[in-house]
């Protein structure tokens, strides 16, 4: 029976989420299997994995055969090499003390780099959003200087019809009165007939 390590689809359509399973490579992607031996979400950044390391060990050494993206999630993980350290053991290369200290070492390593990376995308997402911020006071202080403007300009014309009705002699206001009486008298008149 030739024994796979594959992913089972799981999840909504547009958000899909993956079991890491062991199964007959005859079976059908979302159908029967023999062992869970983990998930995959690759809708967080970073993807994020939770293995049980010992049993996925176990069926690589038995022989079950990784699909691509499962062979890539075990690399990540740190199966691969774990099984490649005690192919060296087994073959007398070094000691199995020597393959465990050299795995920490990777192990150690592998979070360093995960770590620099998380901070990372962390300040890169805190520089976005203080630069959104700088932009949104930028622009909230240019509609302010419009606005003060266009007030300035506002009041000007205010001071200047109020100087114009100031400066009218009183002249000129009189004939305006005269021109309105004619009008009045015709009136009574208009209302008599």
């Amino acid at each position: 029976m030739p024994v796979k390590m594959r992913l089972q689809r799981h999840g909504r359509k547009g958000y899909a989420y993956y079991h890491i399973v062991i199964a007959d490579s005859r079976a059908p992607r979302d159908g029967r299997f023999i062992e869970r031996v983990g998930s995959y979400n690759p809708n967080t950044n970073p993807a994020t994995v939770n293995l049980k390391f010992d049993r996925a060990l176990y069926w690589l050494q038995t022989g079950a055969q990784p699909t691509d993206t499962v062979r890539n999630i075990l690399s990540w993980e740190g199966v691969l090499m774990k099984n490649h350290l005690l192919g060296g053991v087994k073959k007398g290369a070094f000691s199995a003390e020597e393959a465990e200290k050299r795995f920490e070492a990777w192990k150690a390593d592998k979070t360093n780099k995960v770590t620099k990376t998380k901070e990372q995308l962390a300040a890169d997402k805190k520089a976005a959003e203080k630069a959104r911020l700088d932009a949104e006071v930028a622009i909230n202080k240019e509609k302010a200087a419009e606005l003060a403007k266009k007030k300035a300009a506002e009041a000007k014309a205010a001071e200047a019809s109020e100087e114009a009705v100031e400066e009218t002699p009183a002249e000129e206001a009189a004939p305006v009165a005269e021109e309105a009486a004619p009008v009045a008298e015709e009136a009574p008149e208009a209302a008599a007939e």
